[in-house]
């Protein structure tokens, strides 16, 4: 069995694929090797394919979101802020007043004759 010779062209092609978020056994089938082959020669390729993908995208939700881009702005926020909803839900008595203490009960189907 020969051993894989990587190339200028083949490391492009590792690179660009990567950078598209194609799994690395697809990459490898691209490239005609497996994908264990493929982690052992393209490594440097593989990460920084995808890091510069990001990069860019990144840099493009950065700049919408800097134009006013609500979406983008809202994505950021709750990405890269930690910003988010809450939902509070409030029980009370009909009357408006705090309830000072209730009791839930649980009824198992089989014994309540359903």
């Amino acid at each position: 069995m020969l051993e894989h010779e990587p190339n200028d062209e083949l490391r492009k092609t590792a690179k660009r694929a990567a950078g598209l978020g194609l799994p690395h056994e697809q990459i490898g089938a691209l490239i005609g090797i497996s994908d264990k082959t493929l982690r052992k020669y393209y490594a440097p390729e593989l990460a920084l394919g995808k890091a510069q993908a990001s990069a860019r995208i990144a840099q493009t939700l950065f700049n919408k979101a800097e134009k006013g881009d609500t979406t983008a702005m809202i994505w950021w926020t709750k990405a890269q802020m930690g910003w988010g909803e809450t939902n509070t839900t409030k029980i009370a008595n009909p009357d408006g007043s705090a309830i000072e203490g209730f009791q839930i009960v649980f009824k198992n189907a089989e014994s309540s004759g359903s």
